[in-house]
């Protein structure tokens, strides 16, 4: 759990709305829907036994949704005859369908306790932390009240989440431009100590004509053998954490240190002197990564959130309101 000295400085991160605009508040469905709680970490627990990826596959469209245009659920929204989508761009595509699926049946469940009240950007920012901490994280407070977005598109997207082939340079810029300075950067990478890869995000960090050098020959090795035929066969992917894949902890910067990053934008942050005191740090102390990174989740929930009229509470979370079959 946060630290008790880290939740005074939780409560600062409350954005500034407009007048007359509710604020989030943690205990915002204690009246409308007291079971939202409840609803949804035993969805997100039920999701996690079955399929133990669900975890990381929260946390990335969690975080790929806020980054794009604010926490509003603009990432679930499905492309149509006439709109091309975020979840359609393709830096979205890779995003796995059982964390869309864990909404949607949290959705379902929710709308038939307490229909028309629960936003689906709330459900995605609580399900998220509970994912967090079913799998070993730390647990962290969510303010709740945001509405969804009344739309999607794909053309919004790029530049605002992180490529493997990007510069530490550009990677920092891209979290300066949301408020994050660099050890929050470093903080928010650390959810690769979950979740898996693509063959083709580190390929040329193996099979290019000048190999890496930072990363272990005998990793190096074992993901040749394991990517041998990503060309034909694109669903082959490798752990971000190849020690401790499926447990939230710091191992993930231990493996930095040691030439076991699977991306290269993740291993140069051992060697950047920028990032590297923040990746030593949390190798060596594991509590100081979780106090941090909880701290960093919850100014990532509050991102650009949308209130009042700014949004709505959607039927399905796929589909706005303005197109929804009554």
């Amino acid at each position: 759990m946060a630290s008790p000295l880290l939740i005074p400085l939780l409560l600062l991160l409350i954005p500034l709305l407009p007048p007359g605009e509710a604020r989030l508040t943690i205990d915002y469905y204690k009246k409308s829907c007291p079971q939202f709680s409840k609803i949804v970490q035993e969805v997100a627990l039920d999701k996690q036994l079955a399929v133990p990826t669900t975890a990381a596959g929260a946390l990335r469209l969690f975080f790929h949704d806020c980054v794009v245009g604010g926490c509003d659920a603009s990432l679930l929204l499905s492309s149509n005859s006439f709109n091309t989508a975020e979840r359609d761009h393709d830096i979205n595509k890779a995003l796995p369908g059982d964390a869309f699926d864990l909404i949607t049946r949290t959705k379902a469940k929710l709308e038939l306790a307490c229909p028309g009240i629960v936003s689906c950007s709330d459900i995605l920012a609580e399900a998220t932390r509970d994912l967090v901490s079913i799998i070993g994280g730390p647990y962290y407070p969510v303010r709740l009240g945001r509405k969804d977005s009344f739309g999607s598109q794909a053309s919004d997207v790029e530049g605002h989440v992180a490529r493997a082939n990007m510069s530490m340079t550009r990677i920092i810029d891209i979290f300066a431009a949301k408020g994050f300075n660099v050890r929050e950067m470093v903080t928010l990478s650390g959810a690769h100590t979950i979740g898996f890869s693509h063959c083709k995000e580190f390929t040329e960090r193996i099979f290019g004509s000048r190999p890496d050098p930072t990363l272990n020959p005998e990793y190096a090795k074992g993901l040749k053998k394991l990517c041998a035929n990503y060309k034909t066969d694109e669903t082959i992917a490798a752990f971000n954490d190849p020690m401790s894949p499926g447990k939230f902890d710091n191992t993930y910067y231990v493996n930095l240190q040691n030439g076991l990053g699977l991306l290269a934008t993740d291993q140069a942050m051992a060697f950047d002197p920028r990032t590297k005191p923040v990746v030593d740090l949390y190798a060596a102390n594991q509590q100081a990564f979780f106090d941090a990174f909880a701290h960093a989740m919850e100014k990532v929930s509050v991102l650009n959130v949308k209130t009042g009229k700014r949004g709505e509470v959607r039927r399905r979370c796929d589909v706005p309101n303005s197109l929804h079959a009554n």
